[in-house]
């Protein structure tokens, strides 16, 4: 047994030190008494190569059954106990930690991740490129190159582990040298068949390598900037679809911001930092019992902002199976396993993830005959031998909750497990009945299978999948279909345990970036907005101390930022600059030549190009080129009324604007100034000076209105 290296790993999983030993303690007890067990092993480690501890779990399940009913076996572990139930209970779960160690899939991720990536592109690439048979491996070498600190056993345990081997596409390696040391050497046979997966490794390579996107559209108003973010989050997370069908584009991004894979957010002048990345807020109300117990007085809870949400979300992603998962049909039923805040229980997620089934605790009634199928009968069961100062009715948790496990809960639904009311940290497809399985230590007796498709140890915000509601503190209750975000419970199955590959892509779209207070709102996260400062699988990037609740935070290099800027409200030149130097901007400009033009030119019988060039040519000589008018204003119209809308609501009020009620320059702009004839769009009216003023035999001055019809000729100077 790799002593020294599993104790590594569990301190990095944040496991206490006493925990940690009690673990090594009981594994090192099966250990020397495998042969005791009838297993022809000489230590656990060979045990995993044969079959990875697959014969040392069953031994240990059979002591467990042995005892159940009566039985002594279990003396050969434990000689001294005579209640040795819960510690028999936990000896699957130690072995799957250990086996998660020497699969090379229990290291801390950021470690195991940087030393698997940089072997594969520094070691096994190369060497296939040379169209060579082997690579040898040193440990030393791929810990220095890294920069590691006495983590050799570290960068042993994840070339011996079965993650890199699928990686890389090779098999079990000849090892020489000592066991975990600098000096270890790993030779790979890089066959022609382990070749194949070569392309696709590649693909996923160069997709990690991704640089993150920081882009600001700015231009005028009309110019299609919101649709052109909307384009390139599209671009960004589904490069697959046809970006000339911009019905099919619509679409996705419309799926995108259903999946919570986009976000949008408009900036506006009161925008904060509690808004945006996270403050202190009064926690929702729960007076139907749909959240916490309520507590009297006033209170203020830790909220993240939509930039925190996006950015933990795209943290946990651990990439796409790129299967869909169809939930049609299928219930969603929420569950607890144990209590979140009570680390006796964590054993019990734990097992129940690493064996594959959800477990109801509420007494150790058995429920497996076919006659408490009505609740009716669970009830009448209870109240033969009710709970210790309970009174089992038909809307008492003890009734309800096991009716709801045995009887409603069908194969093919799923499950999510809550980590308190305001977190889930698992989703499960039911795929078994009720089962009785009573446990030495008591409770959690009634378990049905389950397969795992997402997990998440950490957990995520209810609000992800469950609209503007917490989680009720029932221990098993039905969702509500119309309060659940199907969209975004798709995406994470799909993005399950099994996925593998890169992380997904999620944008954040800002509209309107310029119209806040940029380094309020933003505060500290500017700088992580880097593309060099983001937080990656392999460890790398800066985390800062969030000042609410004191949580580490990154930004991820998965997730795009997006703005837009309407040159027209505020020069770009005034913009924050560390914006400016942490942004790639691009410029979005009135395009007379847009296919959409033209096409609405023939339908209205305006050319819709010229009008729009000729306006702003004349617009950029009065005033500036960041005070145009943009195409979108024109691309939808079908017929003359349409354009004369367009001009009377929306073109000529912005002109009005623009040049602050001069209607001189207005009527320039318009081609309307010669006051020798009528106008074609507004209308002039002289007038008069009152008597006696200074003003008379002034300049002549004039009241502009638009008319009430343009005139039929009204575009035959733009044509």
């Amino acid at each position: 047994m790799d002593e020294a290296g599993f104790r590594q790993m569990l301190l990095a999983r944040g496991n206490a030190p006493t925990g940690v030993e009690t673990r090594i303690n009981y594994l090192k007890t099966i250990e020397k008494n495998l042969a005791g067990l009838g297993l022809p092993f000489a230590d656990l480690d060979a045990a995993f190569e044969a079959d990875l501890l697959a014969s040392v779990t069953e031994a240990i399940r059979g002591l467990i059954s042995d005892h159940k009913a009566g039985g002594t076996g279990y003396l050969l572990l434990f000689p001294r106990s005579e209640n040795p139930g819960n510690r028999l209970a936990n000896l699957p779960t130690f072995l799957k930690h250990y086996r998660d160690y020497r699969s090379g899939a229990g290291m801390a991720d950021s470690d195991a991740d940087r030393i698997r990536q940089y072997a594969l592109k520094h070691f096994v690439q190369p060497a296939r490129d040379q169209r060579e048979s082997s690579v040898t491996i040193r440990a030393g070498d791929l810990h220095n190159a890294l920069g590691l600190s006495n983590a050799h056993a570290n960068v042993c345990q994840a070339l011996r582990g079965r993650l890199f081997r699928n990686l890389a596409g090779v098999g079990q390696p000849t090892v020489t040298g000592p066991e975990n040391s600098s000096t270890t050497t790993f030779i790979f046979t890089l066959s022609p068949a382990a070749v194949a997966p070569r392309a696709k490794l590649s693909k996923e390579a160069m997709m990690m390598a991704t640089p993150s996107t920081n882009l600001i559209l700015y231009g005028p108003p009309g110019t299609g900037k919101t649709f052109a973010t909307a384009r390139e989050a599209v671009k960004l997370c589904s490069p697959e679809v046809n970006f000339d069908d911009r019905t099919a584009v619509e679409a996705e991004y419309r799926r995108l911001v259903e999946a919570r894979q986009v976000e949008f957010v408009t900036f506006h002048q009161s925008y904060s930092y509690e808004d945006f990345v996270e403050g202190l807020r009064p926690p929702v109300s729960s007076s139907d019992g749909e959240g916490d117990d309520e507590k009297s007085g006033f209170r203020l809870e830790i909220s993240p902002g939509v930039f925190h949400r996006i950015a933990t979300r795209a943290a946990a992603s651990k990439g796409s199976t790129g299967k869909s998962f169809d939930l049609t049909g299928r219930r969603v039923f929420k569950m607890s396993i144990g209590e979140a805040s009570n680390p006796d229980d964590a054993y019990l997620f734990e097992e129940a993830l690493a064996e594959g089934y959800t477990l109801l605790g509420y007494g150790e009634l058995d429920w497996s005959d076919a006659r408490f199928s009505d609740r009716q009968a669970i009830m009448d069961a209870w109240r033969q031998s009710p709970p210790p100062g309970v009174v089992p009715t038909a809307h008492s948790g003890w009734v309800q909750f096991h009716d709801k496990f045995r009887n409603s809960m069908r194969l093919g639904d799923l499950v999510v497990i809550s980590k308190g009311n305001g977190t889930f940290r698992a989703i499960g497809e039911v795929s078994g009945d009720y089962e009785f399985s009573p446990r030495p230590e008591g409770d959690y007796a009634h378990r049905r299978a389950v397969n795992w498709l997402w997990s998440d140890a950490a957990g995520l915000p209810v609000q992800e999948l469950v609209k503007d509601k917490r989680f009720m503190m029932k221990s098993i209750y039905e969702l509500n279909r119309a309060d659940l975000n199907l969209a975004a419970l798709e995406r994470l199955i799909s993005t399950g345990d099994e996925a593998g590959g890169p992380p997904e892509p999620f944008v954040l779209i800002i509209d309107e970036i310029n119209r806040a207070n940029i380094s309020k709102v933003f505060g500290e996260l500017i700088t992580l907005l880097e593309p060099d400062k983001r937080t990656t699988p392999e460890g790398g990037g800066l985390k800062v101390r969030l000042p609410y609740s004191k949580e580490a935070f990154g930004v991820p290099a998965n997730l795009h930022v997006i703005g837009t800027m309407n040159t027209a409200d505020r020069s770009i030149a005034l913009l924050d600059t560390a914006l400016r130097r942490r942004f790639e901007f691009r410029e979005l400009m009135p395009d007379p030549e847009l296919p959409e033009l033209k096409t609405a030119s023939a339908s209205c019988g305006v050319h819709l190009g010229k009008l729009l060039r000729t306006l702003n040519d004349r617009i950029e000589y009065l005033f500036d080129r960041e005070h145009q008018i943009g195409h979108a204003y024109f691309i939808k119209c079908a017929s003359r009324d349409n354009v004369d809308a367009v001009m009377r609501h929306k073109v000529i009020p912005l002109l009005a604007e623009y040049f602050y009620e001069d209607w001189s320059k207005v009527a320039l702009v318009l081609g309307d100034a010669d006051t020798g004839k009528p106008g074609r769009f507004l209308e002039r009216a002289e007038l008069k000076p009152p008597t006696g003023s200074d003003f008379e035999g002034g300049d002549t001055r004039w009241r502009w209105t638009v008319r009430s019809e343009f005139a039929a000729d009204a575009y035959a100077d733009f044509q």
